[in-house]
């Protein structure tokens, strides 16, 4: 034998017919000699996808130190540690240390997606060598190969078959069709997409049912499933909105900090001559105060919240950030099998000679019933008739487990099937002992039809049919009448019914029968070619879930556009997306147009699309991608690992947890424990309302550092005594940061969070608005604080007192501004907007045993140069913290009167 060519990933195999693909692979249907078969597996390598390039262990925990949130936390430790203020460097310190942990185990998992993929590669395969059966390890396959396949196998390698017989296989890992496709020996057009390539079988797929023998066409790398692997690793994930904002936050705070103490220590050494070094520690003290050390370790403590949260509602979430990325969502794009259906076939349509019947109830298990114009229609003779034939053509079987739910041994069209039955109220079990088996003829493909032999104890035969409709259609001679009676086959009627039930993306099986000899105890093809009497057609489908359809309606209330992209046939994807409100009255693209398109055309046509069909992965990567590049913050979800390198591109990918495969769940940030739509639209609330959070935090934060930053600023400027020492600064940071801020990672979400439209995926974490906020409430922090105090002073009260009503006086009206800060907007002034929260009621509570401790304990006293207050100088203090109060509730009245707020998102 001549060396055959080499392998090519994006060779129309399938275009060619079984002969010329043995000889392009110098094989023959007796397989390769051991020899030649030694020689290929030197030139072309094991049957193994490729390990990918790993960084080892230290580099990747160093590596995990490389994130903005982590480098803010770093530069807040080194100042607290500069400033003796262990407490904090250590709290900060431990934030970093288990973000660090947490971020190396999780990559750690994340580089188990490729061993996933090497995982679904079969670990065994049964070939012909020499004419003779061998076993022989899968990695050892090459191409020429025949492998020989069974009922149970998974496919070894990428073959094209050479010989089939009732061949089945189940592809759904990598087009997302959620039947067994059914597999033949003729060729196809070479521009057929991955999903109708019917003469070819795929590494990591599994055999149904049947049996097939194939030539081996592609091996390890050069699989689809091996093309999958080299997508997924050449995709790069995208950084998180919250991670992009934080960066560009940060670096606007440091340059603003910087500029500050910088303009503060020349004017304070030019202006009033102060000694350098000591303007440096006021500088010192000045960026202590002005830097939200708190910041990340209670971002981290509020994305770890809302991961809890997600957990409870049964979405495991992998990487943090990615907790706050599903809020911020514009664009969901969704598999059809098992998510937004429940990958559970179902009869929704009968339609007999007579009538039409709807069908209701979804899935396998037998709640429903039949129903006409409107109408429930009680199961007569000629349904139970329908029934019968369904049941008993019929080689599946439901069984109900010790929970209650039904489950399906065998085909899932024909679990569709016994569910009908059921469901017109027959007895499973005494039909089959009525009616046993004598004998069958099974499906295949080339015949097209299923056929079994029945007899009953009275000594009549009958024989039961189900098949495609055009195929039985040919050997029926008439059809079942309402009376129960034979009248001549109106073919044209019942095509009419056909072309309407697949317009509405229905599958669809005819149902015959008919009389048979006492004494016939064998059934052939000839006893089936003619004389049938048509009994129905039925329309099946994987149903959506009714959960989906509410989720779906949530979703885009909220803003986000839903999009579905599958695998399956165009017609099945338009019915169901139509029944889920995603598409209605806008077209389908099928992956074929979609490689028509330019990128620029694509991005021009993707608003007016919502549903994809016969997508491949790199159709699903190229629309995650086009969407990105539109602006838009995108979520994936998928079961298959055709779907694993768009999870990964996705800027918040969303794995099955139940039927996805483990090459998924490695590639996604989120595992959805339930597989289910609803599920993400739940976790989409959640992830908003941790923004919500996230802001409130902030506005919360950057005031009282701004306050002591003013109070600071202006004591160096106008040559003031300090009105807070260093070490008093450190308290009210150490006071605040560590109890007050900590409430509002609590803080539930608030009415009407699905309302809002999404945020603008570039918009800053601090909007105009919002910088205005900031320094309202910082002057007025400032304003209580240098006002007590010099009144104080005024007064004759010593220096020490009047630092220490300063002091309180800051706390105070963080105290309140925490109350105000609960809601950006709406108004706090009602026992559930101030009583709502049983952390704030506990931090304050904290808080002002804390002060209580600070201004009379004599350790603390000694420590910080603080004194006893009298009651008429805590009246002063919390006078002045109502004052700042009432102006902020005040501004937020304004704001709603005037409709400001909706610009100032």
């Amino acid at each position: 034998m001549g060396n055959p060519p080499s392998q090519h990933s994006d060779h129309a195999w399938h275009g060619l017919t079984a002969q010329q693909v043995l000889d392009e692979q110098h094989s023959s249907a007796n397989g390769l000699s051991q020899v030649e078969a030694e020689r290929r597996l030197q030139r072309h390598g094991a049957n193994r996808l490729p390990p990918p390039q790993r960084r080892g262990p230290l580099l990747r925990l160093l590596y995990q130190f490389h994130n903005v949130l982590l480098y803010l936390m770093l530069v807040a430790a080194l100042i607290t540690a500069l400033l003796g203020h262990w407490v904090d460097t250590s709290v900060i310190l431990a934030a970093v240390l288990i973000n660090v942990i947490i971020g190396f185990i999780q990559e750690g998992k994340a580089e188990n997606a490729l061993d996933a993929i090497r995982s679904m590669l079969s670990p065994h395969a049964m070939v012909l060598r020499d004419g003779e059966r061998h076993e022989i390890d899968a990695e050892r396959l090459v191409p020429g190969d025949v492998v020989l396949l069974a009922s149970g196998d998974k496919v070894p390698a990428d073959l094209r078959l050479i010989s089939v017989k009732n061949l089945l296989v189940e592809e759904a890992a990598l087009t997302g069709e959620s039947v067994p496709v059914e597999k033949s020996m003729a060729h196809c057009n070479a521009d057929a997409a991955l999903g109708d390539r019917r003469c070819m079988a795929y590494s990591g797929t599994l055999v149904s049912s049947g049996q097939a023998s194939g030539v081996v066409v592609a091996t390890g790398a050069n699989t689809e499933l091996g093309r999958i692997g080299a997508m997924l690793q050449q995709v790069q994930a995208l950084s998180t909105p919250l991670l992009r904002q934080i960066e560009q936050f940060s670096r606007w705070l440091a340059v603003i900090i910087l500029i500050l103490a910088l303009a503060t220590f020349i004017l304070g050494i030019l202006w009033h001559g102060q000694p350098p070094g000591e303007m440096f520690m006021m500088v010192v003290a000045l960026t202590a105060s002005a830097i939200p050390e708190g910041l990340p370790a209670i971002m981290t403590v509020i994305l770890a919240l809302g991961v809890q949260r997600m957990a409870g509602h049964n979405a495991i979430v992998r990487r943090l950030p990615a907790v706050e990325t599903l809020g911020s969502v514009t664009v969901i794009c969704s598999d059809k099998t098992g998510t937004l259906t429940r990958n559970e076939m179902t009869v929704q349509r009968v339609v007999s000679a007579s009538r039409i019947l709807d069908v209701s109830g979804v899935g396998y298990a037998p709640e429903g019933a039949f129903h006409q114009d409107g109408k429930v229609l009680e199961p007569d003779t000629e349904l139970l008739e329908i029934a019968r034939a369904a049941q008993l053509c019929n080689d599946a079987r439901l069984q109900q487990d010790s929970a209650g739910h039904w489950l399906l041994h065998g085909d899932p069209t024909e679990g569709a099937l016994l569910t009908l039955a059921l469901k017109s109220g027959l007895d499973i079990q005494t039909l089959h002992t009525r009616l046993p088996r004598s004998d069958a003829i099974p499906f295949e493909s080339e015949h097209r039809f299923m056929a079994t032999l029945h007899h009953d104890h009275a000594g009549h035969g009958l024989v039961y049919l189900k098949g495609a409709p055009e195929r039985v259609l040919e050997m029926c001679a008439s059809q079942r009448s309402a009376d129960g009676g034979n009248a001549p086959l109106d073919a044209d009627y019942w095509r009419r019914q056909a072309t309407d039930l697949a317009a509405r993306g229905l599958r669809l099986l005819a149902l015959a029968c008919k009389t048979a000899p006492a004494e016939q105890r064998n059934l052939s093809f000839d006893d089936v070619e003619g004389g049938l009497t048509l009994l129905a057609l039925v329309g099946i489908i994987d149903p959506p879930r009714e959960e989906a359809i509410a989720a779906v309606a949530e979703c885009q209330r909220a803003g986000i556009r839903v999009k579905m992209i599958t695998g399956d046939h165009a017609e099945t994807a338009r019915a169901i997306g139509a029944q889920l409100g995603i598409g209605v009255g806008l077209p389908a693209m099928t992956g074929a147009e979609l490689e028509l398109l330019d990128d620029r055309r694509l991005r021009e046509v993707l608003p007016g699309i919502e549903v994809f069909a016969r997508a491949s992965p790199e159709h699903k990567l190229r629309l995650v991608q086009a969407m990105q590049d539109s602006g838009q913050v995108v979520a994936m979800t998928g079961d298959g690992v055709n779907d694993a390198p768009a999870l990964k591109r996705a800027d918040v990918g969303v794995a099955m947890g139940l039927k996805g495969t483990e090459a998924a769940k490695e590639a996604a940030e989120v595992v959805l424990a339930d597989d289910n739509f609803a599920t993400i639209a739940g976790a989409v609330r959640e992830g908003r309302a941790i923004y919500d959070n996230l802001k409130k935090f902030i506005l919360f934060s950057l005031p009282t550092n701004g306050g002591q930053a003013l109070i600071v600023i202006f004591a160096i400027l106008f040559q003031v005594v300090l009105p807070l020492t260093p070490a008093q600064v450190l308290w009210i940071n150490m006071v605040t940061s560590s109890t007050l801020g900590l409430a509002l990672a609590f803080e539930p979400s608030e009415r009407g969070l699905m309302k809002r439209a999404p945020r603008t995926p570039n918009e800053p974490l601090l909007s105009g608005f919002f910088v205005w906020r900031v320094v309202m409430v910082s002057v007025l922090i400032a304003g209580a604080g240098i006002g007590l105090f010099l009144w104080e002073l005024q007064r004759g009260n010593s220096l020490d007192s009047a630092r220490t009503i300063a002091v309180n006086a800051v706390v105070m009206c963080e105290i309140f501004y925490l109350l105000n800060s609960r809601s950006i907007f709406g108004s706090v002034l009602s026992r559930d907007a101030l009583l709502g929260n049983r952390a704030v009621l506990v931090t304050i509570t904290i808080c002002l045993l804390l002060q209580l401790l600070f201004t009379y304990a004599p350790p603390l006293q000694g420590v910080f140069g603080s004194v006893g207050l009298s009651l008429d100088e805590w009246l002063r203090v919390l006078l002045a913290s109502l004052a700042l109060f009432s102006v902020a509730e005040l501004e937020k009245w304004v704001v709603r009167r005037f409709g400001l707020h909706t610009q100032a998102v």
